[in-house]
């Protein structure tokens, strides 16, 4: 009951007094139940709703796992992704949640605390084939020792560049090999090249702009970890000498200079300014080659754009971490929630939904048996997230990170304002968060 407490004071942080008054008028709804009907048990699944691609997907495994079991049906839910969060938490602290459900790796924490997750390490150890995942991936899923979500698939990003600006510019095309990744400061000598009078060529949008979610942290805590710097301490308790270190001053300071000495990024990009030809280069997730490949017929691959790895520091280092599948703690089926769990994150399910998708399977045994994904620009990817990546903290007050780190990298990148000023602003907020955690 305590845990359930902690997760309705986390929802009233974040949300508005409306979506808790909602909460109470709909505190005893018809809860989600697992019932058997005829000789059939039925389980709840809720999930973030997709693209098509991905929807489909899971159409198909979900109608194929029915078949396989005939004596298992599941009753899938799949719900916006502006609402996902604030919907699961609520079905969590009513007492109302579905039996299996997906996650956004950076917030498990939160529903470990809880109380709201049930271990997968016996199930995953005994026939889950744990070692077919990076240990990297399964880092970012596990708290406090102990996995609790898998995976059907991963992400990265890379360096994005324009070809034609290149060769106007008389500068060689990167490396495409993903074990030699450009530096930052190569970055910046060509982002100055590339820049031209009229201030109408942009060199690089180094991590996707100023956008709101999740985005920011995803696309710009890299930036601190390849110069060498990190978020909190190993046991989550404080951002005092991470967040505020040397080498995350100098990395935040680079990231201003672009802005606002060299003038060589823009707070504010022309909308499609990479395939029109006014930005150089960019730093994109592996998901926008479909969105090219789709919406942008005209903009090929090895014409007008390439790939290269992700910029370094002084370390190569990129992010991980996404939605992965969980087993609710008060399901009463454990056992074939598991089931369906093992049978999605399958070599051959997972096969299927990259087929379907597009995507980039977790699984090394799925990655070999697809020669594009061992081959360029996927390689890149791939190779990225299986050696050289990091998740984003996992605790209970990441919320509280993610918006502090989206508002630091504002904060020096739109308003200019002094970085070590910035960064304590952040600490204090994230270590203020942390110490109204732990009090009993």
């Amino acid at each position: 009951m305590k845990n359930r407490w902690i997760l309705i004071i986390t929802i009233s942080i974040s949300i508005t007094g409306v979506i808790l008054f909602y909460m109470v008028i709909n505190s005893d709804k018809e809860p989600y139940k697992v019932k058997e009907v005829g000789e059939y048990t039925e389980l709840t699944f809720m999930r973030n709703l997709g693209n098509e691609a991905e929807n489909r997907a899971y159409e198909m495994l979900i109608s194929a796992f029915e078949e396989a079991h005939p004596d298992i049906k599941i009753h899938m839910e799949a719900v916006e992704y502006n609402d996902y969060e604030i919907r699961l938490r609520t079905e969590f602290a009513t007492g109302n949640p579905p039996d299996i459900l997906t996650i956004d790796s950076p917030t498990l924490a939160l529903y470990v605390n809880a109380g709201s997750l049930l271990p997968l390490d016996k199930y995953m150890n005994e026939d889950g084939d744990i070692n077919d995942f990076p240990k990297s991936i399964m880092n970012g899923l596990s708290y406090n020792g102990e996995l609790y979500l898998v995976p059907i698939v991963e992400s990265s990003i890379a360096l994005f560049y324009n070809m034609h600006i290149f060769r106007e510019a008389g500068i060689p095309f990167p490396s495409k090999d993903p074990d030699d990744p450009l530096t930052w400061e190569e970055i910046l000598d060509i982002a100055i090249q590339v820049k031209n009078s009229n201030n109408d060529l942009y060199g690089i949008d180094p991590a996707q702009g100023f956008s709101d979610g999740e985005s920011p942290a995803y696309f710009k805590m890299p930036i601190l970890w390849q110069f060498g710097a990190d978020i909190l301490s190993p046991n989550g308790t404080t951002a005092s000498g991470y967040l505020d270190s040397k080498e995350a001053i100098t990395a935040l300071q680079f990231y201003q200079d672009l802005y606002n000495k060299y003038e060589v990024a823009a707070v504010e990009l022309p909308a499609h300014s990479f395939e029109t030809g006014q930005l150089a280069m960019t730093v994109l997730g592996s998901w926008i080659l479909s969105d090219l490949a789709n919406n942008q017929p005209d903009f090929k691959l090895g014409r007008d754009y390439g790939i290269a790895p992700l910029p370094k520091g002084k370390y190569q280092v990129t992010p991980n971490g996404g939605w992965a599948l969980g087993i609710s703690s008060e399901t009463n089926y454990p056992d074939e929630a598991w089931q369906f769990i093992k049978f999605m994150t399958s070599f051959e399910s997972a096969k299927t939904y990259v087929e379907v998708t597009g995507d980039l399977p977790a699984r090394y045994s799925v990655v070999e048996n697809f020669p594009e994904l061992n081959e360029y620009p996927k390689n890149i990817f791939i190779h990225q997230f299986q050696n050289n990546s990091k998740s984003r903290p996992v605790t209970p007050v990441y919320p509280v990170i993610s918006d502090n780190i989206k508002k630091l990298f504002e904060n020096v990148g739109i308003g200019n304002r002094d970085v070590v000023d910035s960064v304590k602003e952040a600490v204090e907020n994230i270590n203020t968060s942390i110490s109204l955690y732990q009090k009993p």
